[in-house]
């Protein structure tokens, strides 16, 4: 099993997500930013790391929001997504396809990749606990 990392950085109500290159597994499907973690590296030194080399940025990170086992033909990652907030930097598009703010109610306009689907749905469970009176 692949340990992988992944960032839910919010910007008011809206979180980041990222396009996949074209050429990767799993290209032009929208995900998190993240990567896989490298010999040694605990989670947040990994998760710290992919956003400098993906964003051009340094993140604080935060609590785990989540963690997810998802089984591609190719891989099976445990992806654990953090709550993670820029301290450093503007965002540039170094390695994705393109960059994008959406709130939660605009998840169903983009083709995420399967391994997000359960984070997408809690993130939207979670907005629409909280827009409750």
């Amino acid at each position: 099993m692949t340990e992988v990392v992944a960032a839910l950085i919010w910007d008011g109500d809206r979180f980041m997500i990222c396009q996949r290159p074209a050429n990767k597994k799993r290209g032009l499907l929208w995900e998190f930013v993240g990567g896989k973690v490298e010999v040694g590296e605990t989670l947040s030194e990994a998760l710290v790391r992919e956003c400098r080399e993906e964003l051009g940025v340094t993140v604080a990170v935060g609590d785990i929001f989540m963690e997810v086992v998802h089984t591609y033909p190719d891989i099976t990652v445990h992806l654990t997504l953090f709550s993670a907030s820029i301290v450093c930097g503007e965002v540039q598009p170094l390695e994705h396809e393109d960059i994008k703010w959406i709130t939660p109610k605009e998840i169903s306009m983009y083709e995420f990749c399967p391994a997000d689907t359960e984070i997408l749905f809690e993130i939207k469970r979670r907005t629409d606990i909280q827009a409750k009176p």
